[in-house]
């Protein structure tokens, strides 16, 4: 269920126009020995949650590495749940060499039951050069490094019609006092402000988790991620405060609190570019133009754009991330051409040539941005590395699933409460804290 937000939507993700399978040079080595087919007739195994437009994207990346390599790949599909499928190959005795973990909580976990190999030194290396220390932090347990951020989602993205906007008379603006100031302008120009994905707990969270960043810090958000800070912490009610202040005004949310708990994350898109608009913007990751894109025909760039989620009460503009991280399973048959492909991985010609595909983006700062399609694209990824150790990940992906990823539970629903009745802040931070705990606890 989590990975609807940063993954599985990004599956119908076309910020670009399907620009067809891309060819990367086949001359350089992958690492010592890999650019001279040394791997040829062995198999690689790959799982990882991808389906339709994002599996035959990343096959991609895996045919690039048999051009190179000579390996075969084969790649399986996990669903939502890698953790309960992978556990159950391991015991079967099937363990695939190479598993695309999707959230950090589960990285950690593969790593303490003892599933997953230390990266190579070739990769680690890569990491260093190519990737912000916080990329490698989020890969590592105990100071060894086990995942490979290859794919990443920025979740501080603002969509908005620049048709709403322009007839309002308003600019993408910088803070977060001003958002709701050019919210109230969109208002009485006729459309809503905001199209509120209330339905669906977990776009709720990443409106907390902006405004938390930016206006605690990153030091606050690590500890509360990691429950070293309690959520009934001053921080904490501030930043339901100021999300209360947007969830009680009727003129900025696009039904009032009613309607957005009856809208789930493609609803809320569609409010905004569907073929009957009822609000000038939508907050969410930048999957939103695949929506945009692929379900209402919009150009983006043009028809449908963004702004960076703006800074709040003087603090720095936040960058909340998401991602797909590459591990190697000890018990895979074949886990020494799995870690040669993660040293392909590794490399900005790999991320080339998803990114050439669309629906992607980067954390490696070797890529050349010219490998995007588009300058939405283009400027999303900028955006996410040249944010380098200040970025953020997800903070209920980093929590237990009874907390941070269960629907009607946890802080899905006790936000969903919040959006109901934003009246006592304090109240729910305490909620939140009790079922943090437990959570944290178990």
């Amino acid at each position: 269920m989590m990975r609807r937000r940063t993954t599985l939507l990004t599956g119908c993700t076309a910020l670009v126009l399907a620009l067809g399978a891309t060819a990367c040079g086949g001359d350089e080595p992958v690492s010592a020995g890999g650019g001279d087919k040394a791997l040829t007739g062995q198999t690689v195994t790959v799982a990882g949650v991808w389906s339709g437009s994002e599996q035959k994207n990343f096959q991609k990346v895996l045919d690039a590495f048999t051009a190179k390599t000579g390996a075969k790949t084969q790649f399986t599909s996990t669903g939502d749940n890698v953790s309960t499928v992978v556990g159950s190959k391991i015991e079967g005795g099937n363990a695939p060499d190479v598993v695309m973990v999707p959230q950090v909580g589960v990285l950690q976990q593969f790593a303490k039951k003892g599933w997953l190999k230390p990266l190579s030194a070739t990769t680690e290396k890569s990491v260093d050069a190519g990737f912000a220390p916080v990329w490698k932090n989020y890969g590592s347990v105990d100071g060894t490094l086990y995942g490979l951020y290859f794919k990443a989602a920025h979740k501080s993205t603002v969509w908005y019609s620049p048709d709403a906007l322009g007839q309002a008379g308003v600019k993408p603006p910088k803070t977060y006092a001003d958002m709701l100031k050019a919210g109230h302008t969109v208002s009485d120009s006729g459309l809503a402000a905001f199209a509120v994905a209330g339905q669906d707990g977990w776009t709720l969270t990443d409106w907390f988790e902006n405004i938390y960043l930016s206006q605690a810090g990153p030091e606050k958000y690590d500890a509360l991620a990691a429950h070293q800070l309690k959520w009934t912490d001053a921080s904490v009610v501030k930043a339901l405060t100021t999300l209360g202040t947007l969830f009680k005004d009727k003129q900025l949310i696009a039904g009032g609190s009613k309607e957005a708990l009856n809208t789930d994350f493609p609803g809320s898109v569609e409010k905004v570019f569907g073929p009957k608009p009822q609000a000038g913007m939508v907050y969410e990751g930048d999957f939103v133009a695949g929506v945009a894109h692929d379900q209402f025909h919009r150009t983006i760039g043009k028809d449908a754009d963004f702004f960076p989620f703006p800074a709040v009460d003087g603090g720095t503009a936040p960058v909340v991330s998401g991602g797909d991280a590459a591990v190697v399973l000890k018990d895979g048959k074949n886990a020494k051409a799995g870690m040669k492909l993660l040293e392909y991985l590794a490399t900005p010609e790999a991320a080339a040539v998803w990114a050439k595909a669309g629906g992607f983006l980067s954390p490696n700062k070797n890529l050349d941005l010219a490998a995007y399609g588009d300058d939405v694209t283009r400027a999303t990824a900028k955006s996410l590395v040249g944010a380098g150790d200040s970025v953020r990940f997800d903070m209920s992906d980093q929590a237990p699933a009874a907390f941070g990823g269960t629907k009607g539970a946890g802080e899905w629903k006790l936000l969903q409460d919040f959006l109901r009745d934003p009246s006592d802040p304090k109240g729910t931070a305490a909620k939140l804290e009790s079922a943090a705990a437990k959570a944290y606890q178990d």
